[in-house]
């Protein structure tokens, strides 16, 4: 357990409106600032899809996706399919008005996602709105430009959406999008693109959600950019791989969407987007499951919902046979696993050529995380059915602060390294901490279990290398590649496989695939978390 995985780069969130600037700070008190809640009530102010891939539709889907509840209110009725929109029709601002009203004076409003809105008429109605009700989480999707390139968003209408910038906590154009709201060029590359974050930010007092997705290449990261010092620094970069695919239809409308039902439950942007992306990914990788539309076609919002079987129901149906689901696991994690293998940072430990400075950062955020993980092991313990599982998530619970206190004494206690809590091991504990909230036992095993069997793996392949090298003496790291040899951890790892397979054995279809999800967040997590000394130390 003694090193752990992570993301990228933000403190704990500010409060939503910890965002705003001077034109905020006019504004009557939010409906909810500052509260957290597992069910967020978020409200879509969009227009209408009838394909069913973006606008509303698309909210609702992942509104729901992330556990919140959705609302809609509807800004403009399109004609459009997969291939393409064939024309809008806007409705009077006024009747949008009375939606919202309607909304706000029975229901409390968590957050608040606004996306396609038509005309100057509309903007100036829900800009109203939200100075009178001031949502705690406002985030902005200025839908100008759609994916097929049709134009959803009158020129006339864009001094109007200028106005609405300031009001948001965090905007989320595309590329396209970006550009036009500067009055510049589309950017051509990656750090343009980030540049162009920083003028929309320093502009509008936001956060800025910038996205690669319209770049060239195999990689598609994104970045939460803010320079008014609510992030612990301007840019905060998640990376990601491209996933080749046709099916994008309503990829920032579910995006957006879904970035502010989980900033309502977590209340910290990179946790957010740290959850939200792998879950977008996945969603693009099953895309073609649905077979909805010969064009550009719609996302799987719910590709993580395993769809139910026939016959009877959860009662009825066979469990999967013992060591099956830990299969289903293992297989999940393939692909981090070899990313691991491929990181500078554990070829350079493996070979001896690793910065100190590099180690040093890694051995303090170790010692950071463990201290969390302990607590949330402490909380598998008090959620296990048996009592032979209570025992040994406490014992682990346990020997974690036992190896944070010996990383202490042993290691960091001759290093100069500042003690500080990395933006990755923050955004891992926030994950699991969150799958501790969420009472599922089965969940938070799951979650919890990366940090035995990938460590594990790893370890066991490093010493290996060590071994056969013929362990030579002058190798900066051998003390440490020694403790991978721990037989009493590969034991523990044995232990904790088994009880996740047994969770998941028990559990319904859902309670797994919540499992898998939840593992697979971890797992990327782990190769994060060796790859932030690079990037942070």
């Amino acid at each position: 357990m003694s090193s752990l995985s992570s993301t990228s780069v933000l403190p704990p969130a500010a409060p939503a409106s910890a965002t705003a600037t001077s034109t905020q700070s006019t504004l009557t008190q939010p409906q909810a600032a500052g509260v957290l809640r597992d069910i967020p009530r978020v409200l879509s102010i969009a227009g209408s899809d009838p394909s069913g891939g973006a606008g509303i539709q698309a909210d609702l889907k992942s509104i729901a996706a992330h556990g919140g509840y959705g609302m809609a209110a509807i800004t403009a009725l399109t004609v459009q399919n997969t291939q393409g929109v064939r024309a809008v029709h806007v409705p009077p601002a006024s009747f949008l008005a009375r939606q919202l009203d309607a909304i706000s004076d029975d229901i409390t409003v968590d957050a608040v996602k606004i996306g396609m809105l038509g005309d100057a008429d509309v903007m100036t109605a829900v800009r109203s709105w939200l100075v009178k009700v001031r949502p705690a989480v406002v985030v902005l999707d200025p839908v100008m430009v759609a994916t097929s390139g049709d134009r959803l968003l009158a020129e006339s209408a864009e001094a109007a959406l200028q106005g609405l910038l300031p009001l948001a906590d965090l905007i989320t154009p595309n590329l396209a999008e970006l550009a036009i709201l500067l009055g510049e060029p589309q950017a051509g590359s990656w750090p343009e693109a980030l540049e162009q974050g920083r003028r929309l930010a320093a502009a509008t007092g936001a956060t800025v959600l910038v996205k690669g997705g319209h770049l060239d290449g195999g990689d598609c990261p994104d970045a939460l950019v803010n320079t008014g010092g609510v992030l612990s620094e301007e840019v905060v970069v998640v990376p990601g791989a491209r996933i080749r695919t046709r099916n994008s239809h309503g990829t920032g409308c579910s995006l957006s969407s879904a970035m502010a039902t989980t900033q309502a439950r977590l209340g910290d942007w990179e946790a957010s987007l740290r959850q939200v992306k792998p879950w977008l990914a996945a969603a693009l990788e099953a895309s073609a499951e649905l077979e909805v539309g010969s064009g550009n076609g719609p996302i799987h919002h719910f590709h993580h919902v395993q769809q139910p079987q026939p016959g009877p129901a959860d009662a009825g149906r066979t469990p999967p046979a013992p060591g099956d689901f830990a299969d289903v696991l293992w297989a999940a994690a393939a692909p981090d696993l070899e990313a691991i293998y491929g990181l500078e940072f554990i070829q350079d430990l493996a070979d001896g050529s690793l910065a100190e400075k590099h180690f040093a950062y890694y051995l303090a955020q170790d010692a950071t995380y463990l201290n969390g993980y302990s607590r949330v092991l402490a909380r598998a313990s008090a959620l296990a059915p048996t009592e032979a599982e209570q025992l040994f998530w406490a014992r682990s619970a346990q020997q974690c602060l036992e190896v944070e206190s010996e990383l202490h004494r042993s290691w960091l206690s001759t290093r100069t390294t500042e003690t500080v809590l990395g933006p990755v091991t923050k955004s891992y504990v926030d994950h699991l901490l969150a799958a501790s909230a969420s009472g599922s036992y089965a969940v938070l095993v799951a979650a919890v279990l990366p940090c035995f069997w990938l460590y594990a793996e790893v370890g066991k392949t490093l010493h290996a290398e060590f071994l056969a090298a013929g362990e030579p003496a002058a190798h900066p790291y051998a003390a440490w590649l020694r403790t991978y040899a721990d037989e009493d951890f590969a034991a523990a790892t044995r232990q904790a496989i088994a009880m996740a397979d047994d969770a998941g054995r028990r559990g319904s279809e859902d309670e797994r695939a919540a499992m898998i999800l939840a593992f697979r967040q971890s797992c990327r997590f782990e190769v994060e978390f060796f790859d932030a000394p690079r990037l942070h130390a």
